[in-house]
């Protein structure tokens, strides 16, 4: 542990954490983004088309159960990408992500009370508007609390990307256990925590934002 300030007292040290922390940044919550578009979309069709949901959920279920580094490795040779390009980490989290919120976003589409909708049809909302108007707030705590999981598998998950040569904070755990140095995988594991809480933070302030009668005890 006293190896730690010796081993953050020194600039270019400090520059290369803060560049792992953006790579870490970068490679876990681009495919949040992303995820969380292709899982509402996906989530309309289970909802929307009873066959499809069968397909997709069970689909999502094989999807999740690969191994990531086995998935990290396939990519490249499935797409045609380097082996050390950072897009194979960001399309298999993605496809993890996804995976994780379908079967919610389904689900929480389906619990949306039907006098609701046939309250708004009647009022003359259209499908698409009564969907982004009226089905996809009420699903919001729902699919926030399956973000929440995505975004800590995610920052957990890109540690793993360092073993095939990727960035992020992994690459303090490869290279403390390489040289035997156990500062920067004390120091590592410390900025995924804080990164993990920090998003974890600004996902709640967000549900609570998009969801005010949540807050306020009401119901829909």
């Amino acid at each position: 542990m006293g190896d730690i300030p010796k081993y953050l007292s020194d600039a270019g040290t400090r520059a290369a954490l803060l560049e792992k922390l953006l790579d870490h940044v970068y490679l876990s919550l681009v495919p949040l983004v992303v995820s969380i578009v292709l899982a509402i979309v996906l989530g309309l069709l289970c909802h929307r088309f009873r066959p499809v949901n069968a397909v997709l959920v069970s689909l999502s279920n094989v999807v999740y159960t690969i191994p990531s580094l086995a998935l990290f490795a396939l990519i490249p040779a499935m797409i045609g990408t380097r082996v050390l390009d950072p897009v194979n980490v960001i399309i298999a989290l993605t496809l993890y992500t996804t995976a994780l919120l379908v079967r919610p976003v389904a689900e929480a589409l389906a619990a949306v009370p039907s006098h609701i909708t046939a309250s708004a049809t009647a009022m003359g909302f259209r499908p698409w508007r009564r969907f982004l108007a009226v089905e996809l707030p009420l699903a919001v705590p729902v699919l926030a609390a399956g973000v929440r999981v995505g975004s800590v598998s995610n920052i957990s998950l890109v540690s793993v990307g360092a073993l095939i040569g990727t960035g992020g904070l992994g690459t303090l755990f490869t290279d403390g256990f390489q040289q035997r140095y156990l500062a920067p995988i004390i120091v590592g594991i410390v900025l995924t925590l804080v990164l993990a809480l920090v998003v974890d933070l600004v996902l709640v302030l967000l549900r609570n934002r998009l969801t005010p009668w949540v807050r306020a005890g009401g119901k829909p």
